[in-house]
């Protein structure tokens, strides 16, 4: 590492500012930072408050389970968003490189002709005037979407089964998986798809703006697409095939996450004062950049405890994609892939089984935790109160130390503890699925509203048997854009590969350590996380 602020100094004689953007649901946002990797400027557009002329309620717009968002909005957001970091004070000539991320597996729809327009944009006109009548869908189909369900029990059949397409692309068929909701436009608007010269993934289309050409998909971004084959890291033509005509060449050839691009358009330069040298480092999806941003490394993992719970992992292996979860390329290392687990039954429950056992508090809830041994007495319970996500399971299950089906625990505290190492413990059984090794390096980094509760989090450090830390890193796409900004135009300069840790190693957010595993604990929850994995296939196999 200590060679790396060299590399940027001999290479850049002038302080360097690095830009990082996410083009997310409800908002677009920037960050600038430093050489040095601090925050210097930040800058928000949402679009329900800053654009309500396109009528969208949390950045989209719903007509039954269609899911879209108008595409100019997009860009019209970012001319605003120019225009209030110009106003922050910031110097754009100061801007070496920048990149960034966007929801993943949206699409835009540019229309023939628009290649030759993009390097020819007139600096003197914001961009969603010029940008108006460039896509040949004008509303965009985002993650949210779910009306593809037809095209995903098309693909999978035809492939031999969920599972085989999950080994290949990473993924089962999901609705909101950008290939099915390609295949859906070539069955219902023929002509429009006929009528596209590129498309793009959010990530890519935000990147071709800042470039003046079309970008390509990058690994990781292309992972969420039921496309890619994550193995080979190219598109997979029996795939292609089954959603689109012609569909390779209008997505374009996919590129490592870490590639340099080119300098920025000329329409930036002449507009805002952009450095002509100023580098464009390829765009990805918002949840690659998030592990960029939190910095996580091999055999760390990351928890979101929220209204839904996700779990972020760093796989050094080779992945074991299943039914559940999903694996991406890697974002920082193209050796390495990620894996990304959702789980929607999170903060609700907890708060649900807090105010029917614990009086709708939290200390009596922590209380009836200390009361209750780790292990639960051999008790296991699992709470679904919406269908969950990981696995595809709804309703209340509970399990005495025998592993027989019970209706109710006799006391409040076993079912308090039976919640809460039941959704550890799952957090634990499903990452261990996709390939994940618990080791001597484990390190759980936590974020989310759960993340202030001391007594929750000693159990995830027993169940993991690993240290649990909290990070500074709000907007971690955003920061994540930035840090590879700063990394991409260092491989570029150096003329080699700098490992991003190596890059980052001096510069991480400050992490704080709140718990640590206790031995004998962790042994205990090493059998129980067999036995759960057991009582939960039992529940799907008789569902």
């Amino acid at each position: 590492m200590s060679d790396v602020p060299d590399i940027l100094s001999e290479t850049i004689p002038r302080k360097s500012y690095f830009l990082g953007l996410d083009f997310s649901t409800q908002q677009l946002k920037a960050v600038v930072v430093d050489e040095k990797l601090e925050v210097l400027h930040e800058a928000a557009v949402n679009f329900d408050r800053n654009l309500p002329e396109y009528r969208t309620s949390g950045g989209v717009k719903k007509n039954g389970s269609t899911v879209t968002a108008p595409t100019v909005m997009w860009v019209k957001a970012l001319d605003l968003l120019m225009d209030q970091l110009k106003i922050t004070g910031l110097d754009f000539q100061d801007i070496s490189a920048i990149s960034g991320s966007g929801q993943q597996h949206g699409s835009v729809y540019w229309r023939k002709g628009v290649q030759n327009l993009l390097p020819t944009l007139d600096p003197t006109k914001f961009l969603f005037l010029q940008l108006a009548n460039c896509f040949s869908i004008q509303d965009s189909p985002v993650w949210m979407d779910s009306s593809t369900h037809s095209y995903c029990e098309t693909m999978e059949k035809k492939l031999g089964g969920p599972q085989r397409l999950a080994d290949l692309t990473g993924s089962r068929a999901y609705e909101r998986f950008t290939g099915h909701q390609i295949a859906k436009i070539v069955s219902e608007k023929a002509e429009l798809y006929f009528n596209t010269e590129r498309i793009s993934l959010v990530s890519s289309f935000a990147c071709s703006v800042f470039l003046g050409c079309y970008s390509p998909i990058d690994w990781s971004d292309a992972s969420g697409m039921n496309l890619f084959d994550i193995t080979l890291k190219d598109w997979d033509s029996q795939c292609l095939h089954m959603c689109a005509p012609d569909l390779k060449e209008k997505l374009g050839e996919p590129v490592a996450t870490h590639t340099c691009l080119g300098p920025i358009s000329n329409y930036f330069v002449e507009r805002y004062s952009f450095d002509p040298s100023c580098q464009v480092v390829v765009f990805t999806g918002d949840n690659p950049a998030s592990l960029a941003g939190m910095c996580l490394e091999p055999g760390d993992v990351a928890i979101s405890l929220g209204t839904s719970d996700t779990v972020f992992l760093w796989l050094s292996g080779k992945p074991t994609p299943s039914l559940e979860g999903h694996v991406f390329c890697n974002p920082v290392d193209p050796e390495a892939y990620m894996a990304l687990l959702c789980f929607k039954n999170g903060s609700l429950t907890r708060e649900r089984i807090r105010d029917v056992f614990a009086h709708r508090s939290w200390d009596e809830f922590d209380a009836l935790l200390a009361c209750t041994p780790p292990g639960n007495h051999g008790h296991i319970g699992m709470y679904y109160d919406e269908q969950e996500i990981t696995p595809k399971i709804q309703g209340t299950f509970r399990f005495n130390a025998f592993d027989q089906k019970v209706n109710t625990f006799e006391e409040a505290a076993t079912e308090v503890r039976a919640l809460v190492e039941g959704q550890l413990l799952a957090k634990r059984v499903h990452a261990e699925q996709l390939g994940f090794n618990i080791g001597e390096s484990c390190r759980v980094f936590v974020t989310g509203g759960a993340s202030n509760n001391r007594s929750i989090l000693q159990i995830l450090a027993d169940v993991f048997n690993a240290d649990v830390f909290t990070q500074d890193t709000a907007n971690s796409s955003c920061l994540g854009s930035a840090y590879r900004a700063a990394h991409g135009l260092a491989l570029k300069e150096s003329g080699m590969f700098i490992p991003f840790n190596e890059f980052m190693a001096n510069r991480r957010p400050n992490f704080t350590l709140l718990c640590r595993p206790r031995v004998e604990a962790a042994k205990l929850y090493d059998s129980m996380a067999a036995r759960y994995a057991t009582l939960e296939s039992s529940i799907l196999t008789h569902q």
